[in-house]
């Protein structure tokens, strides 16, 4: 699995992190970080979104298309736009399958409902924690710091921490300064 350095708002947001985990490889073709069912198992156990959880070659077309509904709903979100209703049906379908277990509280007041959330230990578990995450983040603070990185050839998501911040990470932004700096370099020298 290739290394790359975490955007903004990755370490908070698991949703977040799905949909950076498809990347555009310098050939133009897609690079899937959990192309694989036991990279997509280390990457949920890196998470915490699942230990030893087993994931099918099934499991793996359901969570791109959960990692491309995120995204839909995330970029329409950032551009004010509605996202496709297929999307949002995905995103509440997989919040669905939640292992959230009610139980009683005693109190002096009298009974009351609780909700206990085990440790994901199926893929569906898991794929319902990124799914609320992602219902979290598109309905909370977080959802008006939700941008494109604005870097040629990047599509990664991130969520904006700084008014100025405009790449997902450094190397996105050196990119785009060295291209600036070339481009002034060529133009001065054709005068």
């Amino acid at each position: 699995m290739a290394q790359v350095s975490p955007a903004p708002g990755e370490d908070s947001s698991p949703a977040l992190a799905l949909v950076n985990s498809l990347l555009l490889a310098p050939d133009g073709s897609d690079l899937d970080l959990i192309a694989t069912p036991d990279e997509a198992a280390r990457w949920l156990a890196d998470r915490s979104l699942g230990t030893g959880v087993l994931v099918r070659e099934a499991d793996l077309v359901r969570l791109a298309e959960l990692r491309a509904a995120v995204r839909d709903l995330f970029i329409a979100r950032s551009a004010a736009r509605v996202p496709d209703d297929h999307s949002v049906d995905v995103v509440n379908a997989a919040a669905a399958t939640t292992s959230r277990t009610p139980f009683v509280v005693w109190s002096p007041d009298g009974p009351r409902r609780e909700w206990a959330t085990s440790m994901p230990n199926s893929v569906d578990d898991s794929l319902a924690q990124i799914a609320a995450d992602a219902i979290d983040v598109l309905c909370g603070d977080r959802a008006a710091t939700i941008r494109r990185c604005e870097a040629h050839g990047c599509v990664r998501l991130f969520l904006r921490e700084h008014a100025r911040r405009r790449w997902c990470c450094t190397t996105c932004g050196d990119r785009v300064r060295a291209a600036r700096h070339y481009r002034l370099q060529q133009a001065q020298r054709h005068n």
